[in-house]
């Protein structure tokens, strides 16, 4: 591991396992188990608080190249959602971010291991915050949530998003001159699977300059490569 990374167990298991999304993402490798490559297991405790910061995208090479997740990255995530259920307290990103999870093990597991996953639920956590949310903060929660912005997907986030394109466009442009890459990542990636961008934008180009400018982020060449891969199928 690069030591630069390493600040803390977790920070460094975080950084290894973005680092082996992305590159599951750039290969398009089906065979590949992203935790295995990152030397995490079920019974590493550290492991799996990482997949639980990175949380759906853990599945993300499958779902954007179309293949079954290995089993062991289904293993490890079913794991981690059961090990880390949102408090009664948690704020409301976190009980997004965990329903997330959920949908992606229902979404991309086998259906001979489906009825051994949790199970979906009916109802989607509350989401009106976003509605009345100024641009700003809107871009924020957004970007946290990122994950969620994968093709053929749909819950009130997706609509909130949906409904807010030039909001989140001002976000994403604030997100670069403030150097926050990890925001303007994150808010890029709903942007390229939305329509009504303004034709100003310049998405691409914003792109390519926020993963040259936050290179040393996993999480933002992620967010950037799942952008370019959603741009060519344009299906949020």
């Amino acid at each position: 591991m690069d030591q630069s990374h390493a600040s803390s167990p977790l920070a460094g298991a975080v950084h290894d396992l973005a680092t082996e999304v992305v590159l599951a993402l750039r290969s398009g490798d089906h065979l590949a188990t992203v935790c295995g490559a990152a030397g995490i297991d079920e019974d590493n405790r550290t492991g799996i608080a990482a997949v639980r910061v990175i949380g759906a995208d853990l599945l993300l090479p499958s779902v954007l190249h179309g293949h079954h997740p290995h089993p062991g990255d289904l293993a490890v995530l079913h794991r981690a959602v059961r090990e880390f259920p949102p408090r009664p307290d948690a704020s409301d990103a976190t009980a997004w971010s965990h329903w997330g999870m959920m949908c992606a093990l229902h979404r991309t597991a086998p259906a001979t291991t489906s009825g051994q996953l949790p199970a979906a639920g009916t109802g989607e956590p509350d989401a009106a915050w976003l509605e009345g949310a100024p641009w700003q903060a809107f871009t924020h929660q957004l970007s946290v949530l990122a994950p969620l912005a994968v093709p053929a997907a749909s819950s009130a986030v997706h609509r909130a998003a949906a409904h807010r394109v030039v909001d989140l466009s001002r976000g994403f442009v604030r997100a670069v001159r403030r150097r926050n890459w990890l925001q303007a990542a994150g808010a890029g990636r709903w942007l390229a699977g939305l329509d009504g961008r303004p034709d100003t934008l310049g998405l691409d180009r914003g792109l390519d300059f926020v993963e040259l400018m936050g290179g040393t982020d996993p999480r933002v060449a992620l967010h950037v490569r799942a952008a370019r891969l959603m741009a060519e199928g344009r299906a949020l």
